[in-house]
């Protein structure tokens, strides 16, 4: 039996495919990348926003069509869609064989299993507590290109904003045991990953449910003293968590990449608190200048709602004033997205949907000039960069540096020239010669 396993949406949601695959290939299933030869389908969905949501359902749909026109047998939906939305599935996608929610992943054996034996007489639905920790230790099938890699270190949110359904779907914040991250950190190291990236839907406050206190600057010291990374990122950090132990962590582990993804979504004090955020204006600036000042190269990323209902044009034209003073090395905007039973979906004066894009696109089109400008600065400096890949036909290795998260940020280009052979996951000192908006092109020194 082949399996086609289709993974959507966030890197906590790939880390639930690999290991998902890891019990697959234990059993002996294989796998496929080609869906005309595939038996069994997992589709490991996301339903974070709402074109999130159409994404998974609209690959669901075609998943299905190999039914009628290829070897498909078994097509089963796992992930925050069909963790949400298990009746509508079972009513609507009458082609689903079987619904795994977000805390039963660890079941896929007998899910797929069950349903091959079943002959199709109904639909296997395998659901638990949304408030069950899920973690199969030491399983894990790697699907980046292996030189980085995502360790989740918690499931879950406590945080309740009012836009977000993410604890309705994944639950109250959980950590994973600290010796079960360690014990696989290592083996990730053995494999040949270079770069460790932490995530969690928040990263800053790991280990408060079961240790009783904060213990991610703990947890970082003991991932760096693992011998192979060369780069530890961390990801997701709620600003109003950011403490003085973390900032000295990241400062003085060498390991530790001067990065940090801030998640913001707004600087008018009235929407913050609309929003259901624990920081006002005054304390994002105070820690923004904070994070600069103990770490003068460090990189800042931050995402942004535009949109959100009752956001007035002084608001907007706050927000861009802030992202303007701010000067966000990395900057990415949403449109606020109405999301069933939050509170947010309920309060009045919701934006027009043209607004919301117009408000957007203007927020980007400043943080282009920003980001131009960024980069240009750049020009004439020295940087280590790890190796993506290569583009034979334009004669240059794709990098990226310590100021670009992978999937999300930019790259840097280098001249194949005086470079000499390179491979996925080699590290080499660049000069940066050139820039664009959100990329670099370097050669390499000596």
């Amino acid at each position: 039996m082949k399996i086609l396993f289709i993974s959507l949406g966030c890197d906590k949601n790939l880390v639930d495919s690999e290991q998902m695959i890891a019990l697959l290939a234990e059993k002996g299933y294989e796998f496929t990348d080609d869906d005309a030869e595939a038996d069994v389908i997992v589709v490991n969905s996301c339903a974070f926003i709402k074109d999130a949501k159409e994404e998974s359902i609209q690959t669901i749909i075609d998943a299905g069509s190999l039914k009628e026109n290829g070897n498909l047998k078994c097509l089963v939906v796992a992930g925050c869609l069909a963790e949400r939305y298990t009746d509508e599935i079972m009513k609507e996608l009458p082609e689903v064989d079987a619904i795994v929610g977000t805390t039963a992943f660890d079941r896929i054996v007998e899910t797929v299993d069950g349903v091959l034996s079943s002959k199709g007489e109904k639909v296997l639905v395998e659901k638990e507590s949304i408030d069950k920790l899920t973690y199969v230790a030491g399983k894990r099938s790697v699907t980046t290109p292996g030189n980085y890699e995502f360790l989740k270190i918690a499931e879950g949110c406590n945080k309740r904003c009012t836009y977000c359904a993410i604890p309705k779907i994944r639950g109250n914040y959980r950590s994973v045991p600290m010796e079960e991250l360690l014990s696989d950190a290592k083996v990730l190291a053995e494999r040949g990953v270079k770069e460790l990236v932490i995530v969690a839907q928040e990263t800053t406050v790991y280990g408060i449910d079961i240790y009783g206190k904060k213990m991610l600057p703990e947890l970082l010291r003991k991932l760096c003293g693992i011998e192979g990374f060369e780069w530890i990122r961390v990801l997701y950090c709620y600003p109003e968590e950011i403490d003085d132990e973390l900032i000295e962590v990241i400062k003085t582990e060498p390991k530790i990449c001067n990065y940090l993804d801030l998640p913001i979504q707004h600087a008018s004090d009235r929407v913050l608190k609309a929003m259901g955020r624990r920081t006002s204006k005054a304390e994002l600036v105070e820690l923004i200048e904070k994070l600069r000042k103990e770490i003068p190269d460090i990189t800042l990323r931050t995402t942004l709602i535009s949109g959100f209902p009752g956001e007035t044009e002084e608001e907007h034209s706050e927000l861009k004033e802030f992202v303007e003073d701010m000067r966000f090395d990395r900057l990415g905007v949403f449109t606020y997205s109405p999301e069933e039973d939050t509170v947010a979906e309920k309060l009045p004066n919701q934006v027009d949907e043209e607004i919301k894009e117009r408000r957007r696109n203007e927020i980007m089109e400043l943080q282009q000039e920003i980001s131009f400008e960024k980069s240009e600065e750049m020009v004439g400096r020295s940087l280590d960069c790890m190796i993506e890949g290569k583009i034979p036909e334009d004669h240059v290795y794709v990098g990226r540096t310590y100021r670009d998260a992978p999937g999300v940020d930019g790259m840097i280009f280098i001249d194949e020239e005086g470079a000499g052979d390179l491979m996925t996951g080699d590290f080499i000192r660049a000069e940066v010669t050139g820039a664009d908006e959100y990329d670099l092109i370097g050669k390499k020194e000596g």
